[in-house]
């Protein structure tokens, strides 16, 4: 251990309680700490806010959707499944889909939904990922109708559980003529929830051979969901796979489908590096407080060791080593509670939130090692430039003064 290393260990520590950090110390480890905590739970929240509303976007659209010009059914979905399989690798799901409104009633009320029919072999919906009651059956079953999925929010609604049934009102054809309208008896199967409320309020999911016969639309379907192995190569995607197809082939990607919950995301995202300059700078000013006060009080010790031969960088080494000291301490100590905290939100779900105001029930935590490299580089960086003024300060003392006067 270097000579300036050894001293400013010596100097961290209480005059009077050898072994205890002094007090102001204390207070400069705990304001970096808490800086770096509180900058660690903040992206882990951004993080997890982003993945779990693309999740739920996800789970009741796909990563993009092929559908008709002016919502015109899709007649041929075999010649489009089979085009994609063959010319597009990067896809690697897709799932052909009935989607229609429609009015589903219980023996307590009634409300407006959006009915989406799926197969069974290839869905990717929230009726089968997001399952929090019941089982996942749609096919129908003789003598009690086909089955449904309904959120939960909806279920509370129609104050109806799993087994219970349900009149489905749909309107066939490409009018809205009440002539046109025809009436399906379902049996509640199964009940999602995804978090967000507005959407478990609004979707409702049945097999899509029920969906073409209760919309009158043959073998045509509405669009066929998407799943590509890369989400970097929707833009491109978007325009390709039309092209290739044709008439009246139209593709929307997910970002472009919810623009809204997007541009809140990213809104929210925009101030964090000025919130993680403001935290650091705090931190940093602290830790410029802290060493001025100790190159004030140990200006006895500074003439003591220059009479005794340290020159100017011995000295400056000293007050360097302890911003460096500081910095780190309390950049651990900071990651250690950030992770800590953030890891009991995750599991544990300490916090609730209001899911018809943020899309989801509870806050969500994903970590990212960048975060933490970040933060912490930024933190440190800045306690070892914040020590540099006082270390210089301390260079620039009169020996014979500091000894006269102290």
């Amino acid at each position: 251990m270097s000579a300036s290393l050894f001293i400013a260990r010596r100097y961290l520590r209480s005059r009077r309680h050898r072994g205890f950090v002094s007090f102001i110390t204390v207070i400069a480890i705990v304001g970096i700490a808490l800086g770096v905590a509180a900058l660690i739970i903040t992206r882990s929240i951004l993080n997890g806010f982003e993945t779990t509303i693309k999740e739920n976007v996800v789970s009741f659209t796909a990563h993009m959707q092929l559908i008709g010009f002016s919502n015109l059914p899709l007649k041929d979905p075999s010649f489009a499944l089979k085009r994609l399989e063959e010319r597009f690798p990067q896809v690697r799901h897709a799932a052909p889909f009935v989607s229609r409104e429609a009015m589903v009633r219980s023996d307590a009320d009634i409300e407006g939904v959006v009915l989406k029919g799926v197969d069974p072999a290839t869905d990717i919906s929230a009726a089968r990922t997001r399952l929090v009651e019941g089982a996942y059956e749609l096919q129908t079953r003789e003598g009690r109708g086909g089955g449904i999925i309904i959120g939960r929010a909806l279920a509370q609604k129609l104050e109806i559980g799993v087994g219970g049934r349900l009149l489905v009102f749909g309107l066939g054809g490409t009018s809205l003529s009440l002539s046109e309208t025809r009436i399906m008896q379902f049996v509640v199967t199964g009940i999602y929830e995804t978090g967000m409320a507005e959407y478990d309020m609004s979707y409702a999911y049945i097999d899509i051979r029920n969906a073409q016969r209760l919309f009158q639309m043959g073998t045509a379907v509405s669009g066929i969901d998407l799943l590509v192995k890369d989400t970097d190569s929707l833009s491109t995607l978007v325009e390709e796979i039309p092209a290739d197809l044709g008439y009246p082939y139209y593709a929307r990607s997910m970002q472009q489908m919810y623009r809204n919950l997007f541009a809140w995301i990213e809104l929210q995202k925009q101030p964090i590096p000025l919130i993680i300059a403001l935290i650091v700078i705090v931190a940093a000013v602290n830790v410029l407080g802290t060493l001025i006060m100790m190159v004030m009080e140990k200006t006895k010790d500074i003439g003591v060791l220059k009479t005794l031969g340290a020159d100017g960088p011995t000295i400056q080494k000293v007050f360097l080593s302890q911003g460096i000291l500081i910095g780190a301490l309390g950049t651990a100590l900071g990651n250690v509670l950030g992770f800590t905290l953030a890891w009991l939100e995750l599991n544990y779900q300490l916090i609730s939130l209001p899911s018809t105001v943020y899309f989801m029930s509870h806050v969500p935590i994903r970590f990212e090692v960048l975060d933490f490299v970040q933060v912490s580089a930024a933190a440190f960086g800045l306690s070892v430039i914040a020590s540099y003024l006082p270390a210089r300060l301390a260079t620039q003392l009169d020996p014979v003064r500091l000894l006269r006067f102290s």
